[in-house]
């Protein structure tokens, strides 16, 4: 079968490997037809790492999954061969004393898809998973749908540490995926009131057609401040989704006293950030790290099947598996107005 492998900074070859094959009874072989590519992918497509997790090459990155079940391991339950299904790419061992605590998210042996050190991504034509990492989709379900559901679920992870949103006057700093998840997410809990901020202007613009009250390119305007000319007391809550130190500065900004600070971007190299400790005390803020989702993956598929919100604006290019190279240079520079680069593998 072919896997696309990362060999060096910015480069990614197929590579021709055996087909898995179950080894487990609870195992499933699954027969991948879509991935999303996420911005931790580029991350280790760019720089080989982030934080402390770096890439022995050559490895496939890769989490954003869905595909057709091929065979089942003999305990199987959960779903049977020919099933479509959305893949959770969290591996955890629900043993240990996080996953007896149901924080599965922060499992002491998680494995996680296309994570170094732990296993191999979902950019191959066949991938094994546990069946409790399969989770089977309606047939009117796309497989853009299924894929998306992952990033999806983090942006409603992160969106429950806030609830219930009520009359919340809400932040986002960042309109990639995921900042565009939890604006989905955030609406379907019935939020109203979003302020909006990128660098690039198409993501803003689709940020406004999906429910963003104000939007505003932080590299033209002094964001911050045309946010609270409309809300001089401050936000509730504010969602940093891309990784910067600039924008949590910005969130600390535009806090109210008691409010939310919701970090979910990930720093590609940094090591540490900071805050202005001096506001950060007086307001009396309130920091929620995000370690990407926990038990949220059915929860954002019947999300979707609600029809109450649409996530398949954020697919916006294809690509063949041997077209990878391509596709990852597109949203490593974020060209063309590029939400989500998919593979496609039918």
């Amino acid at each position: 079968m072919k896997s696309a492998k990362l060999t060096n900074i910015n480069k990614v070859e197929i590579f021709h490997v055996p087909t898995p094959e179950i080894k487990v009874d609870t195992d499933v072989l699954i027969k991948v037809t879509r991935v999303g590519i996420c911005g931790s992918d580029v991350h280790y497509f760019s720089s080989g790492m982030i934080g402390s997790q770096k890439v022995k090459y050559p490895f496939t990155v890769g989490h954003e999954g869905a595909g057709i079940v091929e065979e089942v391991g003999k305990s199987v339950t959960r779903v049977k061969k020919g099933d479509r299904i959305a893949i959770e790419p969290a591996m955890p061992c629900f043993n240990c004393d996080q996953c007896l605590s149901e924080r599965f998210n922060t499992c002491r042996k998680l494995k996680f898809l296309g994570c170094p050190g732990q296993a191999e991504g979902c950019l191959s034509e066949y991938i094994i998973m546990p069946e409790s990492s399969c989770f089977p989709i309606p047939n009117f379900m796309n497989f853009d749908e299924a894929a998306i559901s992952e990033p999806l679920a983090i942006g409603l992870y992160a969106v429950k540490q806030t609830l219930p949103l009520k009359s919340s006057k809400i932040g986002i700093l960042g309109a990639g995926p995921i900042g565009l998840s939890v604006l989905l997410s955030s609406l379907f809990h019935e939020g109203k009131i979003f302020y909006i901020t990128d660098k690039i202007n198409s993501r803003l613009d689709i940020a406004m057609a999906h429910g963003a009250t104000w939007a505003g390119n932080s590299d033209i305007l002094n964001t911050t401040e045309e946010i609270l000319k409309s809300e001089p007391l401050g936000l509730d809550i504010v969602f940093e989704c891309c990784g910067e130190q600039d924008a949590m500065d910005q969130a600390i900004e535009l806090l109210k006293p008691g409010g939310k600070l919701i970090l979910i971007g990930i720093p590609a190299t940094t090591e540490r950030v900071s805050f202005k400790i001096d506001l950060l005390r007086r307001k009396e803020i309130t920091i929620q790290n995000i370690r990407r989702q926990n038990e949220c993956c059915q929860e954002a598929i019947d999300m979707i099947n609600s029809g109450k919100i649409n996530v398949n604006f954020m697919a916006t290019h294809y690509f063949s598996l041997d077209q990878i190279q391509e596709a990852m240079e597109l949203v490593e520079n974020y060209k063309d107005g590029v939400i989500k680069a998919m593979i496609n593998m039918e």
